[in-house]
């Protein structure tokens, strides 16, 4: 009989668990597991691994990394001065086997500026006229949505789905012709960035209220004068025709008196 008798296979099983002799299963974590930061700002990265005697780990990056706190099986890292859309990567050796785990990090503009623009910003009843929203820099612009509004009613929605442009803005227009009612609302802009597929929020931004000025159109004074100068030219017209009409009539009238046939 075996001398470990009916003990033997969870002995068996213990010794393998408490003295691994490979590497080859063990895995590695990061947190957060997604990173989203504002230009310059800066986070704080956990690597860490299954491994229970790791020989050596690490963060690999190009930035900025100080190595905060440590314990046998993770490390703790502050990376700063993040400026632009990067991969860090975190490592650790188990048993002469060495594993890689990647961290994608984004960067985000806010649309901490949404500038509402009319124009014009006087029109009159009728006539056509423009409303613009531009954000200046807002990044990832593919998450953005602008929204035009007249008090409560949106006038148009746009979102820059797919549009990748960095960070020189995003802009929505909308066409309308001025009516009287116009001016008893305020035209606004509102922007919603989508950032929770990313591992964020979603942030907002709002334009001042503006409001569009309609007022009735004026008569074209080219076309009073016009229009007053042929009235005129008319009236004399039919004036003279008159005058020579009565004319005629009375010069006929004192002909035929002049040569009346006398009676016999």
């Amino acid at each position: 009989m075996s001398p470990f008798g009916c003990w033997g296979l969870p002995a068996a099983l213990l010794a393998l668990f408490c003295c691994p002799g490979s590497g080859e299963g063990f895995e590695i974590r990061m947190y957060p597991e997604q990173l989203l930061v504002e230009p310059g700002g800066s986070k704080l990265v956990n690597c860490s691994t299954s491994c229970a005697q790791p020989e050596a780990g690490g963060l690999e990056t190009a930035l900025t990394k100080s190595l905060l706190q440590s314990g046998p099986q993770w490390n703790q890292y502050l990376v700063s001065n993040i400026s632009q859309d990067t991969v860090i990567y975190c490592y650790f050796t188990c048993f002469g086997d060495q594993k890689l785990k990647s961290l994608d990090v984004s960067v985000f503009y806010p649309p901490k500026q949404v500038l509402l623009k009319l124009q014009p910003a006087w029109v009159a009843a009728g006539r056509p006229f423009t409303v613009e929203c531009h954000v200046p820099a807002v990044k990832p612009l593919e998450s953005l949505t602008l929204t035009l509004l007249h008090g409560k009613e949106a006038l148009c929605n746009k979102t820059f789905t797919g549009e990748k442009n960095g960070t020189r803005g995003a802009t929505v227009t909308h066409n309308g012709t001025a009516h009287r009612e116009d001016s008893r609302h305020n035209f606004s802009c509102h922007a919603h960035l989508d950032l929770r597929s990313r591992g964020g929020s979603i942030l907002h931004g709002v334009s001042e209220p503006q409001m569009l000025k309609v007022y009735e159109p004026r008569p074209d004074n080219q076309m009073v004068v016009i229009i007053s100068v042929v009235s005129v030219l008319l009236f004399l017209f039919v004036t003279s025709i008159l005058l020579c009409f009565v004319l005629g009539q009375h010069w006929r009238q004192r002909r035929m008196g002049a040569y009346g046939v006398q009676d016999a």
